[in-house]
């Protein structure tokens, strides 16, 4: 049995990653901004626990992280998955707008990572997967400041992949496709 400390869990890639992981007999610590959200989509289950977390507060993701420990006792695999989209040409984006979506998908996403590799880095194993997208390695015109944002996924995880594996700590970066999804809408 793992221990999942999921990201964005209350809709989209990261409630069907819990949704599965569940299934299979694990233990899913879900997060999203509102944990009433992952109770709703999730129900209320013996090896779930939802947690309040916003990625954009560092103190926050320290909180969660130790309330995943203390529950479970482990995170085994850290799945980050919040994030958002923001669509339309480079030149129109306003600066709170580019702020807001590089707060969210590259801060958010080291900030929880930082707040859960001491855990990893104890057990000396663990895995992250960091959701990335096409557009990580490949931009295109209407998503330019998204794609910009999981280009810094993309060479972050490079870098932890190679400082980690000595630690037994795995890095993956998972580069979705073209999906139906609601997340060009900013986090509620």
């Amino acid at each position: 049995m793992k221990t999942w400390f999921i990201t964005g869990a209350s809709r989209g890639f990261g409630l069907r990653i819990a949704k599965l992981a569940l299934e299979q007999g694990d233990n899913v610590v879900a997060t999203a901004r509102r944990a009433e959200a992952v109770i709703e989509a999730l129900g209320n289950r013996e090896r779930l626990l939802a947690l309040p977390l916003d990625v954009t507060d560092e103190a926050q993701a320290q909180a969660a992280a130790a309330a995943a420990v203390e529950a479970f006792g482990s995170i085994d695999v850290l799945l980050n998955n919040a994030g958002f989209g923001l669509l339309g040409a480079v030149e129109e984006a306003s600066a709170e707008d580019v702020e807001a979506v590089y707060r969210t998908n590259v801060f958010g996403l080291l900030g929880v990572t930082r707040a859960v590799l001491p855990t990893m880095r104890a057990q000396r194993s663990g895995r992250i997967l960091n959701i990335s997208s096409i557009g990580g390695y490949r931009g295109a015109a209407g998503f330019g400041v998204y794609s910009s944002t999981k280009f810094a996924v993309e060479g972050l995880s490079e870098a932890l992949h190679a400082e980690l594996a000595p630690l037994g700590v795995h890095v993956t970066v998972v580069e979705p496709g073209y999906f139906r999804t609601d997340s060009s809408t900013r986090p509620r």
